[in-house]
């Protein structure tokens, strides 16, 4: 759901960053080694896009401190050169996965969808409950049969509710998981995205507010 793009070509950080933006994820860039270490140790990522010839701390050190500290984050390692020795030397590190310069862009959001699933507790790729099947591969959410018109934002909050099972998800996880870490947390884009969700669920309602705790479904 959520991912950091620790690049420091500016240009390709943020293709990379849009590119995956469209594809549902919450997504926040940097552009040096110190910053990717920054931001890792204020928010909970599932996945890491890092480059591996990071300015100021080496991407090799990003990921060994990854490892020492059991981050639950997957590593996606970038690097100009495909040989086989750099692969070899980027997994051993601790990477995840390993993609060459230059890629094919469906290529690294796949991989990207992959190690977020080995992220997290095992999740089918479809989701139902009460009238709604959400399918995660062709990123579609039908009620009652009836195909709803979500935003990427409005689907994946959706999708964290499913994922809930019925447990109540409090508005600090929904922000956290489905917003970057330029989301204002006094804005009450939550709310608001959860208003327009429940319009687009039709009648009856099926999201209901927990007072003090949060959100179920």
């Amino acid at each position: 759901m959520r991912v950091l793009v620790a690049e420091d070509e500016e240009i390709l950080a943020e293709l990379i960053a849009t590119g995956l933006r469209r594809a549902g994820f919450a997504v926040d860039t940097v552009y040096s080694g110190d910053a990717a270490l920054a931001y890792l140790g204020l928010h909970d990522y599932d996945v890491v896009v890092l480059d591996r010839d990071l300015p100021r701390v080496h991407g090799d050190d990003v990921a060994r401190k990854l490892v020492a500290d059991a981050s639950r984050t997957r590593i996606l390692m970038l690097t100009a050169s495909a040989s086989m020795e750099e692969r070899v030397a980027g997994l051993d590190l601790g990477a995840d996965d390993y993609l060459g310069k230059p890629f094919e862009f469906p290529e690294l959001v796949s991989r990207v969808r992959a190690l977020r699933r080995r992220s997290a507790r095992p999740v089918p790729p479809q989701l139902e409950r009460a009238g709604l099947r959400l399918d995660s591969v062709r990123r579609e959410a039908y009620r009652d049969g009836r195909l709803l018109d979500l935003s990427p934002k409005e689907f994946s909050v959706l999708q964290i509710l499913l994922e809930a099972d019925g447990a109540p998800v409090s508005a600090e996880e929904l922000l956290e998981r489905a917003w970057d870490a330029h989301a204002d947390p006094f804005t009450g884009a939550v709310r608001v995205c959860l208003s327009k969700l429940r319009g687009k669920l039709g009648e009856p309602p099926l999201i209901k507010t927990v007072q003090g705790v949060g959100y179920t479904l």
